[in-house]
């Protein structure tokens, strides 16, 4: 095979693809098959601190917080998710960073507190 068809072939590839190979997930995979709560999940996120995988090339902070808050919400574990830290060149090639969160519940003296803050300027 020439190298300009495998040039061609790589390029043919990488465009076929497109934007999916940048998409940012969770980093949490379920392990069919497996009895052991302990073992049920594989990466490094966990219901109540989801792990998010990213390029921030191409994703920006209000999408990772949304995601998140989303796990949060889907798993039940809080009302809203916290940045705790972000590891850059930690990840896959083309998703090298991370963004760690910690799901929290909002109070609702919180709530009310700010609501009522908002409410007389202070």
């Amino acid at each position: 095979m020439s190298s300009l068809k495998f040039y061609i072939t790589c390029l043919s590839v990488l465009l076929i693809s497109g934007c999916t190979l940048f998409q940012p997930f969770v980093d949490r995979k379920r392990n069919p098959g497996t009895s052991d709560i302990s073992k049920l999940y594989r990466g490094s996120s966990k219901p109540n601190a989801p792990v998010i995988c990213y390029n921030p090339l191409f994703t920006d902070d209000n999408e990772l917080q949304q995601m998140a808050d989303d796990v949060c919400k889907t798993e039940e574990t809080g009302d809203r998710a916290e940045l705790q830290e972000k590891n850059y060149i930690d990840g896959k090639l083309l998703l090298p960073a991370k963004a760690r969160y910690l799901c929290v519940k909002t109070s609702m003296e919180n709530s009310e507190e700010q609501k009522n803050e908002s409410d007389t300027g202070k």
